[in-house]
């Protein structure tokens, strides 16, 4: 036996009874005070039956403790012949693979006791000396799995020791509990099911969790509200109370995110990347759309990690944007000015929000430019959303419904996928912009440079183009095929973007 066998066999017994100190001597990490009380719920005498919930704000180290307790269970719980069998689900298949698969992986190369015992794929974790009977394993199931194909995701775990751990449970249907509590029968010696989400779905299996079934669980609730002592040390507290102060405690992002309560109504996707796909793989003539007004979405960076964007849009079809890096207002302003002489555009229409675009936009007005300003948090036009980012949201995700044409932008598909909505009062409210970058790591640049083409109504100018003399036409000129035929130079409007040709 090889020493960290050694050293851990001795040990095995007391880190069953104390899971916090097994997971200082493996991985040297100390646990905050909440994941203490999460832990301490896994340790101790043999139990037929654990059931404990992390209902937590976004970023306090859930995952982490997912991570812990899955180890905990595969190393510190079994008999002669009777080995532990666990399942790790999220709420998608890549959500699994990016966030505690990884997880696990990286834990166990902390520890030497873990390296030298289990061995490690993409989908599975198993005892090196009972690799069919002591494992781990990543299961999943699809979208629209009934309760049929999700009860055979969890499939093969009855035994004296079975184990689940549940991932990102607030938009997980309710029905993977249901399927889950079945390890509990047949008399296990000791079962459990770990599960940790943020409070964002009434609709979801955590939700169902912490009401309906309450009593059957150990909900540990985790905030990173700055006037609870116990709050996450996690989340930076001057990024929590300048939320805050910014939208109010009534927020349902705020409620969610920062105080880890659930709000009133669950949060929605605007728009799903089916929707998105079908958009950026669409084709269509130039009489289609020349009639419409040329438009021009400008996003202004924030910081220096962020792009500022130019997207082009004539009626049907958005064109590939423009984007700059650490470029100063004076800058943009006049490469914009020189995009709108090119495409003769129509209307440009900056976003002004938090006067990061008022700059550009007094730089037009010194070169008389008329740039339109579109203030985020303005008054929508249409009483049904709380305010104009609302508004041109919704608006953007009803195009591409209704048959818009993107260009093929994977990044969009990240951004545009990635904001949600829900309601304040009686109006639809979306998810603030920095809560969206703090969650998905960047931010919703090219969303927001294509959502500001729909912030106004815009009407085409007559255009004279080269060839056209006041009063006639050259006969030798054909508008429709010359469009046409730069679009086949690029390949299609994808890679067209008419401001740079």
């Amino acid at each position: 036996m090889s020493s960290a066998l050694a050293r851990a066999h001795s040990r095995i017994k007391s880190w069953r009874e104390n899971p916090a100190q097994f997971v200082y001597d493996n991985f040297k990490d100390e646990p905050d005070e909440w994941q203490v009380d999460a832990l301490n719920a896994l340790g101790g005498g043999c139990q037929p039956v654990r059931r404990v919930g992390m209902k937590a704000c976004t970023g306090p180290g859930k995952t982490r403790v997912l991570g812990w307790a899955g180890w905990h269970r595969l190393s510190c719980f079994g008999g002669k012949g009777q080995h532990p069998k666990g399942a790790a689900l999220a709420i998608t298949k890549d959500n699994l693979k990016d966030n505690l698969w990884p997880e696990l992986m990286g834990l166990q190369q902390k520890s030497d006791y873990l390296k030298t015992a289990f061995s490690s794929t993409k989908e599975r974790i198993y005892a090196n000396d009972h690799s069919e009977t002591w494992f781990l394993s990543a299961r999943s199931f699809a979208k629209d799995a009934d309760e049929t194909a999700i009860g055979n995701s969890l499939s093969g775990l009855h035994g004296p020791f079975p184990f689940i751990l549940l991932d990102e449970t607030g938009d997980m249907p309710q029905a993977v509990g249901k399927k889950a509590d079945q390890i509990f029968t047949g008399s296990p010696v000791d079962a459990a099911i770990i599960a940790a989400g943020n409070p964002t779905s009434t609709d979801g299996l955590l939700y169902e969790m912490c009401t309906h079934l309450r009593n059957n669980w150990k909900i540990i609730t985790v905030t990173a509200d700055p006037d609870d002592p116990k709050r996450t040390p996690r989340v930076d507290i001057d990024f929590a109370r300048k939320q805050i102060a910014t939208y109010g405690r009534d927020n349902p992002w705020i409620m969610a995110t920062i105080l880890g309560l659930f709000p009133a109504t669950g949060f929605n996707k605007i728009i799903g990347i089916e929707d998105l796909e079908a958009a950026m793989n669409r084709h269509y003539k130039i009489s289609d759309y020349d009639f419409a007004s040329k438009i021009i979405g400008v996003d202004v960076a924030r910081d220096g990690a962020d792009p500022s964007v130019f997207f082009p849009r004539q009626g049907l079809v958005m064109f590939k944007p423009k984007i700059f890096r650490n470029a100063k207002s004076n800058e943009l302003a006049g490469s914009l000015a020189q995009s709108e002489d090119k495409w003769q555009a129509d209307g440009v229409i900056v976003d002004g929000t938090g006067g990061y675009g008022s700059g550009v936009i007094d730089f037009g007005f010194t070169m008389g430019r008329t740039w339109l300003d579109c203030q985020f948090a303005g008054r929508s036009p249409d009483p049904k959303f709380a305010n104009m980012r609302a508004y041109i949201l919704f608006a953007f995700a009803e195009w591409v419904k209704k048959g818009g044409a993107l260009p093929y932008l994977p990044q969009l598909i990240k951004e545009f996928t990635a904001i949600t909505y829900s309601f304040q009062g009686d109006k639809f409210i979306v998810e603030p912009k920095e809560i969206i970058k703090k969650r998905i790591g960047c931010s919703t640049d090219l969303v927001d440079g294509g959502a500001v083409t729909f912030a106004y109504p815009i009407q085409p100018k007559l255009r004279l183009p080269p060839g056209v003399i006041q009063g006639g036409a050259s006969g030798e000129y054909d508008p429709v095929a010359r469009a046409e035929s730069l679009m086949k130079q690029s390949g299609n409007r994808g890679d067209y973007n008419p401001l740079e040709r």
